[in-house]
């Protein structure tokens, strides 16, 4: 006979004889008795506990190295089940009733938040083991330091790195952002961590209620001094001790005028590294003339907006060879209004931390300006900066005209080391000079040396010439050797 539904029906009752596929169709039917159905099925199996076999548990730990508990990792699990967990602010994970005796494997994986942990001041310490200078002390710090996964430590992982603190990537591009290693895991060779393929997951085999924790040791990669937050109990510090300062010479800006901005820092053979956001505000930043800081340095993703992220780090052999008062870089701007230096140029965070490195301490970064200058339509020449000078000083003057100009060095004596010729607009300009530029056999240890600056105007139109010499001017300076 057919079947004729009824609202009133109960259901279906599956008893384990249906150990089976089962067909059932799901009526739908409204007030007026019309109804519609589909087809669905149901698959029933028996637990395992009702064949006698039991279940049992897997559980365990993920912490780092330095026992901080790691949340928010996904923990797979393959095998006799599949399973995935998350785990909490404690960093501990459960998969409970899985058959006993099953063999199952276990696979953490977390790829957020890339810079946790991050900064400049990784690329210090990954420099000097490198250098072999001050070895990365763990296994743990070195697999962190592996940034591209090529089983070492270069200055390709450095690279990759500092992409990243500049904002030029927004991930490891070849790697995850946590890596994790089975806890029970020994490395036969703690200096080479990578003399054999160590374990990336936890296997678990023939199950059963004396099964120990499946602990895992978490590695955030680039973060070589333990400063990621593993999880949300745990506060983000920076901890910042002291000041350090990028100076400036302090100009007064017209607009429609270009200057050359040399950046230097003080004391500068103690400091091991920076980094922060630079923001220019009513300036157009032209280009950059890179002295200690290179073009590596320096990102330029949001330059359009205002922004040049920064993270410079010194090796040894740079410690040992620069001067105490360097040049790291220099802005060639125009000036869109009138205005001050100090008011046009600051560091932020807004990008990249601002913080600075200096005898392993941490410390605030910021910009300091000196030495006010008040450009107006005059023709002057400024005192080299900076005085003395080792290897590097720049030369700033204003031209009321465009210019073709000449930068002269003598010695005491007259005798000409050196002559730079530019063609140069009306405006604050400014013409770097190296000690290999002025280099001699006959200059004494320390020295003065006179630069002049002369100047023959441009005549009007496009096939202008320089007239005679209108503007000239000397001043002395110190070089150290």
């Amino acid at each position: 006979p057919n079947f004729v539904p009824s609202p009133d029906d109960t259901g279906l009752v599956l008893t384990q004889d249906d150990e089976s596929t089962t067909v059932v169709y799901v009526y739908a039917f409204d007030e007026e008795g019309n109804y519609d159905y589909c087809e669905t099925y149901v698959l029933v199996q028996q637990n395992p506990i009702c064949n006698g076999v039991g279940t049992g548990t897997i559980a365990g730990v993920i912490m780092t190295d330095e026992q901080e508990a790691v949340e928010g990792v996904e923990v797979n699990l393959s095998g006799g089940m599949v399973e995935s967990v998350e785990t909490g602010v404690d960093g501990s994970f459960a998969f409970n009733n899985l058959p006993l005796g099953g063999d199952y494997t276990l696979t953490p994986y977390l790829n957020a938040n890339p810079l946790n942990g991050v900064s400049t001041f990784d690329l210090v310490l990954i420099s000097k083991h490198i250098l072999g200078v001050q070895a990365l002390d763990s296994p743990y710090k070195q697999i962190a330091a592996d940034v591209n996964q090529s089983e070492s430590v270069t200055t390709l992982d450095m690279i990759q790195l500092r992409k990243l603190i500049l904002n030029i990537d927004t991930e490891f591009q070849s790697n995850t952002s946590w890596r994790f290693i089975d806890a029970n895991y020994s490395f036969p060779e703690p200096t080479d961590p990578w003399l054999e393929e160590f374990p990336e997951i936890s296997n678990v085999n023939n199950l059963s209620e004396a099964t120990p924790n499946a602990d895992f040791i978490a590695v955030k990669i680039g973060d070589v001094n333990g400063s990621a937050q593993a999880n949300s109990l745990v506060q983000e510090e920076r901890n910042l001790n002291g000041e350090t300062f990028l100076e400036l010479e302090e100009v007064e800006m017209r607009a429609g005028n270009t200057y050359t901005v040399a950046v230097t820092a003080k004391d500068f053979t103690q400091l091991q590294g920076f980094q922060g956001t630079l923001q220019l505000t009513d300036v157009e930043l032209l280009k950059m003339e890179y002295a200690e800081a290179k073009a590596e340095h320096f990102g330029f993703r949001y330059a359009e907006q205002g922004f040049v992220t920064m993270s410079w780090n010194a090796s040894a052999v740079d410690m040992a060879v620069s001067q105490d008062e360097g040049i790291l870089f220099s802005l060639v701007l125009r000036a869109n209004t009138d205005i001050a230096l100090s008011e046009a140029i600051s560091i932020n965070s807004r990008y990249t931390a601002a913080e600075a490195y200096r005898s392993g301490n941490t410390m605030e970064l910021g910009l300091s300006f000196t030495n006010a200058l008040v450009v107006d339509p005059a023709f002057a020449l400024y005192q080299n900066a900076p005085n003395p000078f080792r290897s590097e000083t720049m030369i700033s003057f204003n031209l009321p005209e465009d210019c073709e100009v000449d930068l002269t060095i003598t010695d005491m004596s007259g005798q000409v080391l050196r002559v730079v010729s530019q063609t140069l607009s009306a405006g604050y300009q400014t013409i770097p000079l190296k000690y290999t530029d002025v280099q001699a056999s006959q200059l004494p240890a320390d020295g003065v040396l006179n630069y002049t600056i002369s100047a023959r105007p441009l005549a009007s139109g496009s096939a202008a010439k320089a007239s005679k010499v209108k503007y000239t001017a000397t001043k002395s300076m110190i070089l150290t050797k």
